[in-house]
C-alpha cells in the first residue's frame, strides 16, 4: 500500500487540469520511502494521448534527487479521456521497474481518479493508494 499526502495529490490534479487537453506528467521524490516533493515536468510529446518526460528536466530532477539522497518514488501522468490504467504505450515505456507509476484519469474532470501501479516486463500490478 502507498500513501500520498493530499497536498501532493492536489498539485498533480491541478497540473493535469491546467495542461488539459494534453497529458500532464512528472515525478515524485521520496526520503526514506515517504513522498517529499512533486516535480511537475514538461510533456515533451505535448499530446493528449501520450507523454514523455522532457529529457533535460529529467536529468536536472534526477541529479537533484541524487544530491539530496532522495529516491524516485513515482512517475505520474494523466489520461485525458480514458481510465486510470496503464495503456499499451505506458507499459512499453515503463523503464523504471522499481518505481511506481501513478495514472490520473480526467475522464470525469469533476472527480479525477488517481491509481498506482508497478509495471515490470510489461506486466501491470496495481497497488492500493491512499490519499492522506
Amino acid at each position: 500500500m502507498a500513501e500520498l499526502d493530499g497536498v501532493f495529490h492536489k498539485e498533480i490534479v491541478e497540473q493535469a487540469l491546467r495542461e488539459f487537453p494534453n497529458e500532464a506528467c512528472g515525478v515524485i521524490a521520496a526520503d526514506s520511502g515517504v513522498p517529499v516533493r512533486v516535480y511537475p515536468m514538461t510533456n515533451a510529446d505535448a499530446s493528449p494521448a501520450t507523454y514523455r518526460l522532457d529529457g533535460k528536466e529529467q536529468l536536472l530532477v534526477f541529479n537533484e534527487l541524487d544530491e539530496r539522497g532522495w529516491d524516485l518514488w513515482a512517475i505520474y501522468h494523466s489520461h485525458t479521456h480514458s481510465d486510470a490504467y496503464p495503456s499499451d504505450t505506458d507499459r512499453r515505456q515503463a523503464f523504471y521497474p522499481d518505481s511506481r507509476y501513478l495514472v490520473l484519469s480526467l475522464e470525469d474532470r469533476e472527480d479525477p481518479l488517481l491509481r498506482s501501479f508497478f509495471i515490470r516486463d510489461g506486466k501491470v500490478e496495481e497497488e492500493e493508494l491512499t490519499i492522506t
